[in-house]
């Protein structure tokens, strides 16, 4: 059988991850796939560091234009990153009938809609397992294996940056500033972090989930973010006291009103598996209506992980090369005709438990005033404890709320912060069960 040729954009740690997993692994590949997958040209802007990475018998340019327009190409993957350059590279790729591996999730929350509807015209595929949670095979989860079911809710552990500061913040006691520089000092964390410390990557990738939960367009601009680097270490441990752990979550839930997409701090009960997820590593947990509830876990990022999910998209698309694209598996895992435009609920009304942690005067008849307005506004309490004044006669009070929509919590603090005897602001963070 004829070859399959691949045409690599981008020679990163992932790229040069791919090009380690295709030759190490050729014969059980080509075992796999059916036919031998080869490496024949690579694009990458510094040209000599990618011919070290690849060896001399990958040839490589440092325009990525002649991958795509290169007619000995049956596969591209696309390991540039970004929208700008990354989104016209692969639209080229899809005109001149090319198949894509892509592993970038800020692509496809921004524009997937568009180019999976190109890929469809075309009919060629647009594979991109290696998009979310690095080495999990949870697209291939959402798409196929669970097919059978009507997903309730997604809750995932997205972002190894952010995991792994919040698990040395309650492990060590330190400083989100200080916890941040270990971080980068060991590789975790970019120079410039915001794009993990902020939500914005767990939002791309909660996008694309969403959109294979329950068959809608990309929506990140619908995506409610709020990230890490506020959070105060008080606020891990008096969790922790309270049976809880701290991460940050990206969920998305089918509600009667629409569709919740929300990443932000979420305190998640200590017995949960998912709390129990440390370090850099990756987890989802999946609610589907006849399996219950799913965990996937593993590594989210890295080089040889993610090339594991980027090389089996590869033997994906050669095994469904010679099938009649109307049969394949839909790109956004339903019928393209069948996709629906739900509304995404802003937070206000989203419905969630609450941690609510108040600075307030140490005397009679203050916490009488706190209860009074959480209960005005329909919000019963779960739990309360009250930690020892912190200075100027202030004590902390720490409330645990039961379920109830955000708009209505947001009431209570504007008049809780309003009251003589509070001090500042008061801190909140949102709370998730994740049972069934």
């Amino acid at each position: 059988m004829k070859p399959i040729n691949i045409g690599l954009m981008g020679v990163g740690t992932v790229g040069g991850g791919t090009a380690t997993v295709l030759k190490r692994n050729a014969g059980e590949i080509t075992r796999r796939a059916g036919r031998e997958i080869r490496l024949i040209q690579a694009a990458n802007r510094d040209v000599a560091k990618a011919r070290a990475a690849l060896g001399p018998e990958v040839p490589v340019v440092d325009d990525a234009l002649q991958i795509v327009n290169n007619p000995d190409v049956d596969i591209v993957v696309e390991l540039i990153g970004g929208d700008t350059v990354a989104k016209d590279l692969v639209l080229k790729a899809i005109e001149n009938g090319k198949h894509v591996v892509t592993a970038n999730k800020k692509l496809l929350a921004l524009h997937g809609t568009e180019i999976f509807a190109r890929a469809q015209e075309k009919g060629v595929m647009v594979a991109f397992e290696a998009a979310v949670a690095g080495g999990i095979p949870i697209i291939k989860t959402l798409r196929e294996g669970l097919a059978a079911n009507r997903i309730e809710w997604i809750a995932g552990i997205i972002n190894g940056t952010s995991n792994f500061i919040l698990t040395e913040m309650r492990d060590k006691g330190a400083s989100f500033a200080d916890v941040l520089a270990e971080a980068q000092k060991l590789g975790y964390a970019e120079a410039d972090p915001t794009f993990d410390i902020e939500g914005h990557d767990a939002g791309h990738k909660l996008t694309i989930m969403a959109a294979l939960a329950f068959g809608i367009p990309m929506q990140f601009d619908q995506c409610y973010l709020e990230g890490i680097s506020k959070l105060d270490g008080r606020d891990i441990r008096y969790a922790e006291e309270l049976g809880y752990r701290v991460k940050l979550l990206g969920l998305t839930r089918r509600t009667d009103k629409g569709v919740e997409l929300r990443v932000h701090p979420t305190l998640i009960p200590e017995g949960r598996l998912i709390a129990n997820v440390n370090g850099v590593m990756n987890a989802v947990l999946v609610k589907g209506d006849a399996l219950g509830p799913t965990l996937y876990y593993g590594a989210g990022a890295g080089a040889l992980p993610t090339a594991s999910a980027v090389v089996a998209d590869i033997v994906d698309v050669t095994r469904l090369l010679t099938s009649d694209p109307e049969h394949r598996v839909p790109h956004l895992a339903f019928q393209p005709d069948q996709l629906q435009d739900l509304p995404i609920l802003p937070i206000a009304e989203v419905t969630s438990s609450y941690y609510l942690r108040i600075g307030a005067i140490d005397r009679a008849g203050v916490l009488a005033n706190i209860t009074r307005l959480l209960a005005e506004n329909g919000i019963s309490i779960e739990a309360l404890i009250q930690k020892g004044s912190v200075s100027d006669g202030t004590a902390e009070v720490v409330i645990l709320t039961h379920r109830v929509q955000e708009k209505a919590i947001n009431r209570a603090i504007a008049g809780i912060e309003a009251l003589d005897s509070v001090d500042g602001k008061v801190v909140r963070l949102r709370m998730e069960e994740l049972n069934d």
